[in-house]
């Protein structure tokens, strides 16, 4: 089963019924991140997305999606 999830005017393909969760969620992680300028523990917004898109997937796909990669 592949569906999809619109974030930002995007698509993110979900493998799973259950990743549509983990997308929203991700999503509000970033954001709120975005939001409080915190990226802990990493120094600086760049290395935090590069961190984050390193571990693919969803998280990969919403970065895209934010235009943050």
């Amino acid at each position: 089963m592949t569906d999809t999830f619109e974030l930002n005017g995007r698509q993110i393909l979900l493998k799973a019924s259950s990743d549509r969760v983990v997308a929203e969620r991700v999503a509000r992680h970033i954001q709120r991140r975005l939001d409080e300028d915190d990226w802990r523990p990493y120094t600086c917004k760049a290395d935090a997305v590069q961190a984050w898109f390193r571990l693919g997937g969803i998280r990969a796909q919403v970065l895209r999606a934010l235009n943050l990669v």
